[in-house]
């Protein structure tokens, strides 16, 4: 299971704003390699959401079956919050649902999203 923590406010291409849900999953013992000392962290991801301001503050603490993976992606650059120092990373966080979810393909038309039929 993961955990709503929090939603931040973002635009899209092509300048609209939505809002995106903050998920953590469970807490996790990792070993320092510097120290050698164990530490408690958890991971943490992001996912867009259609849902309005307010309703994304009533999704705070709430579950969703599943967990965050760690994806193999194109090396980029990210700067640590902490120390601002530059690492180069090539993976990402990302949610995985417990069960296979349904897709569902959208087409935007007169700037809403609407809902393709099979």
């Amino acid at each position: 299971m993961v955990r709503i923590i929090g939603y931040q406010s973002r635009e899209n291409n092509l300048g609209d704003p939505f809002f995106t849900l903050e998920l953590e999953g469970k807490v996790e013992m990792v070993k320092s390699e510097s120290t050698e000392r164990y530490y408690a962290t958890a991971r943490r991801c992001s996912i867009p959401s259609t849902f309005t301001e307010e309703t994304c503050k009533q999704m705070i603490g709430q579950q969703l079956p599943g967990s965050i993976a760690k994806v193999e992606s194109e090396p980029y650059e990210y700067e640590v919050p902490e120390t601002g120092e530059i690492i180069l990373l090539s993976h990402r966080w990302e949610y995985q649902p417990e069960t296979q979810m349904e897709d569902h393909v959208f087409e935007r038309t007169n700037g809403s999203a609407v809902e393709l039929e099979d």
